[in-house]
């Protein structure tokens, strides 16, 4: 079972969140400040978890300081970001700052739990666990899905979840216009018509890995008005 790390600094909450991950069958264990869970998770070489849920209120660090720490670190592990805001603004800038998904107190540990299995489940599916697509070439650059990488140029670069869900729907889709509203829907779980630069942002990042020349993209292309088309030719 996947092993999950709360970071909570409500001793009464976080046990709770606990007991019932426990209870699910998960492994779990519980982090009470945020520089706490920074010295843990931003490392080369953390301990695995395969979730984190990060609450945006610790002291010591925050939650948006505590995952930047870990995406500057090379630390893709799966985020749910909890927080007592909940204006479509917040959810966003929580999404942006690296989270994978985000949710608003207060909340119903059903729901919790629910988002926790659905977290796993796109990880599992952007790996290509239940069978369907592992790897990937758009041109030069090779995709392992399984692994979260992409190799190109003698380098590899690591993805989040997120970047890896948004590469495999462009590439299920190659030579096809993806909106960005299917993909607000599909990768980020929000509404399509959510005003956010999020897919935008990365496009780019994406673009880095795959493209000799980021600048004049000659696989991953915007369609004006319209969404993203990637070809894996060329």
């Amino acid at each position: 079972m996947a092993r999950i790390l709360v970071v909570e600094d409500e001793a009464h909450l976080a046990a709770g969140i606990r007991f019932n991950l426990e209870a699910e069958g998960y492994e779990a264990e519980v982090e009470a400040d945020g520089a706490g869970a920074r010295s843990r998770l931003a490392v080369s070489d953390p301990v695995p978890f395969d979730l984190v849920i990060l609450d945006v209120m610790l002291p010591g660090a925050d939650g948006f300081a505590v995952v930047d720490a870990m995406r500057q670190a090379g630390n893709f592990t799966a985020v749910l970001m909890l927080t007592a805001k909940s204006l479509p603004q917040d959810v966003v800038h929580g999404l942006e700052a690296g989270a994978d998904d985000y949710l608003a107190k207060p909340f119903d540990l059903a729901v919790l739990l629910a988002r926790v299995r659905g977290l796993l489940r796109r990880r599992d599916w952007a790996r290509g666990d239940t069978g369907n697509l592992v790897t990937a070439r758009v041109g030069e650059a090779e995709v392992d899905f399984r692994k979260f990488e992409v190799r190109a140029r003698g380098e590899t670069f690591r993805l989040t979840l997120l970047e890896a869900m948004l590469l495999k729907l462009l590439v299920q889709n190659a030579g096809k216009v993806v909106g960005k509203g299917e993909i607000l829907q599909k990768v980020w779980n929000l509404s399509p018509d959510t005003e956010t630069r999020a897919v935008d942002n990365f496009v780019v990042r994406l673009r880095r890995y795959l493209e000799a020349d980021p600048r004049a993209p000659k696989h991953l292309q915007t369609v004006r008005g319209a969404g993203y088309r990637l070809s894996l030719e060329g």
